[in-house]
């Protein structure tokens, strides 16, 4: 069993973060519960730099709970833009109605708790503890992750999916202190984010190298086995369904045929798209077409 990340790490990585750490809005100070919980849904495999105007746009239309539960779908998807994983602006005002029927328009407090609301899971749930409620909790993203395995594991990459070794190294390198163990998650995160990156990191910059980093000890072993390799995107169904999100988010509505036109030569994979959207509540059938819900 790897050790944890010791103190003298702790600190390093924390001084790091308050020279080099971005100045992200949603890190200010006064930056309400809600706000931060929309932002960390929107980060969700999605980068910083798409996701910047699009949470502007949400926090000037949607400041609360209570205007996004009540604003119109169709036009919550079309401000969604090209995020990507369209469903989750879905989950985002189902947990603003949520929010506002079940605890007063105000984002509760407690990992339990928040982990009842809709489209909030383990890691959601940690990340507004932690970073909008300040207290301590275990949060692991994919960063995180990776700074640990390499750190305390030696290994290139984390396991493929969290596993109970990385759970137990992640919760037993947490610090004790509520405020420090904020400064720590928010510190590691951005640490995996722009240094310790999965393809190109920079262990010169890294804070983490003059403390005793396995990885970098064992010379910076590649991955066991390539199990990393992305599917292409061209020709997906998922491309298929942004195309035709794309449609309905510039007219609302969208016709058989506009929708055929999309692919001439795979007409059963445009329909197979239609349809998952009708399923997801993405869409909703408009006599032989679509238009936005």
């Amino acid at each position: 069993m790897p050790s944890p990340i010791d103190e003298d790490s702790i600190d390093a990585v924390i001084s790091w973060f308050s020279r080099t750490g971005r100045d992200l809005p949603w890190r200010h100070q006064g930056v309400s519960a809600w706000a931060i919980l929309v932002s960390e849904v929107m980060l969700q495999q999605t980068p910083v730099v798409r996701v910047l105007p699009r949470w502007r746009e949400w926090m000037s239309c949607w400041p609360t709970p209570a205007d996004l539960a009540d604003a119109p779908t169709a036009e919550v998807l079309r401000r969604w833009d090209r995020l990507g994983y369209p469903r989750r602006a879905l989950r985002l005002q189902e947990c603003a109605r949520a929010i506002v029927r079940e605890h007063g328009g105000e984002v509760p407090i407690g990992e339990e708790v928040l982990r009842s609301l809709p489209g909030v899971g383990e890691y959601t749930a940690a990340a507004v503890t932690a970073f909008a409620h300040h207290r301590r909790a275990v949060v692991v993203d994919t960063n995180i992750r990776r700074v640990l395995t390499r750190s305390r594991r030696g290994r290139a990459l984390p396991d493929r999916s969290y596993s109970a070794a990385e759970r137990s190294l992640a919760a037993r390198s947490l610090p004790s202190q509520p405020e420090r163990s904020v400064a720590w998650n928010q510190a590691v995160m951005e640490l995996g984010a722009l240094v310790c990156t999965a393809r190109s990191p920079r262990c010169e910059e890294c804070p983490l190298a003059a403390q005793g980093c396995a990885w970098l000890a064992a010379g910076r072993p590649a991955p066991e086995t390539d199990t990393r390799r992305r599917q292409a995107f061209e020709g997906t169904d998922r491309q298929m369904r942004g195309m035709i999100m794309a449609l309905l988010r510039r007219d609302g509505t969208a016709t058989e045929k506009e929708l055929l036109d999309l692919d001439q030569d795979d007409t059963a994979r445009v329909q197979r798209c239609a349809e998952s959207l009708l399923s997801d509540g993405l869409a909703v059938s408009q006599g032989t077409g679509l238009r936005l819900p």
